[in-house]
């Protein structure tokens, strides 16, 4: 099986190539970034890496149908995780690269005949909780709607990923699967991370360690995947040639109180969701901070994932605990920690 994976060398790319370079069903892996580890596109950061062949392709440049098109001559399966989450206030060149280059990447497997497609979807594709007169914490299957949270301009365009995928699985002939993860982390990501989401000021203050105390809003809960567990999950899709959406987290929501056991010995604070909202996009339209208040709505928003069709279909479970994962971040962006991908070079 010749699989392309395209967004390779970021957090989830990464982690997809050291599973499937483990894959006896996996003969070859071609991988495509934007960011490929050396110049010329051949690796040399070492195993798995190593066993891929990159590639460079930009899915917003103006080549990027004739390089996606020698990438994925003869691929069996491609795996779709190129995603931009910056440069958060300029909101063209996002859509340009989420959508619109998802566009691209579908028209380029139908132009090579490939029989399946794996798109990284998310939790934030999903309309908010307590929808239709559900309660906030009740786990949705993959039926629930899709239409994004209002306001946040990642959940917006997971949202229009997800309907224009729906046009493609109206069509035969290909194999569409959806991976609707929540938030991936693992240590070799942890500056690139910090980067997308605390910047310097939130890095050097999470570097306290511990913290004395931490401000969140009440009513706060995450849902966690590491970024092996995901890649399992991948991998599992992959081989199985499995179509349709899947559901992919820890089952265990993580509450305020545990986000403060981890980085702040238990000590925390309740902002009230007004105030950290309108502080959060002061400082972004400040440029203090790199996101702004939409992730807040969002992550207050988005409903708990029930992950029972990936257990039974896939066979899937995860492997590290939730709080774990965690912890592993935090540790990892208080050690300065990443890998010799370019998004995931300390620096």
């Amino acid at each position: 099986m010749r699989v392309v994976v395209v967004g390779a060398s970021g957090n989830v790319g990464t982690a997809v190539l050291r599973r499937l370079a483990t894959e006896p069903a996996v003969t070859s892996v071609v991988a495509v970034a934007r960011r490929v580890p050396r110049a010329d596109g051949s690796s040399t950061v070492g195993f798995p890496h190593d066993a891929a062949t990159w590639r460079y392709a930009d899915v917003a440049a103006s080549d990027a149908d004739e390089r996606l098109d020698a990438a994925f001559a003869g691929a069996d399966v491609v795996v779709h995780l190129a995603w931009a989450i910056q440069p958060s206030h300029d909101r063209r060149y996002l859509r340009r690269v989420n959508v619109e280059g998802t566009r691209r990447v579908v028209a380029a497997v139908r132009r090579a005949g490939v029989q399946h497609l794996v798109v990284a979807s998310s939790v934030g594709a999903y309309s908010p909780a307590r929808y239709a007169g559900e309660a906030r914490d009740t786990p949705v299957s993959e039926a629930w709607p899709v239409d994004g949270v209002p306001g946040s301009s990642y959940s917006e365009d997971k949202a229009a990923v997800e309907a224009l995928l729906d046009d493609v699985d109206r069509e035969t002939g290909l194999v569409v699967s959806r991976v609707r993860s929540a938030l991936v982390f693992q240590r070799d990501a942890a500056s690139e991370i910090s980067r997308y989401f605390l910047g310097p000021l939130g890095t050097r203050a999470l570097r306290r360690e511990p913290l004395p105390t931490v401000p969140l809003p009440g009513g706060l809960r995450l849902q966690v995947v590491h970024a092996d567990d995901l890649a399992d999950a991948y991998a599992r899709i992959v081989v199985g040639r499995h179509p349709g959406p899947f559901n992919v987290a820890h089952p265990t929501v993580l509450t305020a109180q545990d986000v403060a056991d981890v980085v702040a010995d238990g000590s925390w604070r309740e902002v009230p969701f007004g105030t950290a909202r309108t502080a959060l996009a002061a400082a972004w339209r400040a440029r203090l901070v790199p996101v702004g208040e939409g992730w807040l709505d969002m992550a207050m928003r988005v409903p708990v994932l029930d992950m029972t069709f990936a257990n039974e279909l896939l066979r899937w479970a995860p492997v590290h605990e939730a709080k774990d994962t965690l912890a592993e971040l935090v540790t990892g962006i208080r050690d300065g920690a990443g890998t010799s991908t370019p998004p995931l070079v300390p620096r």
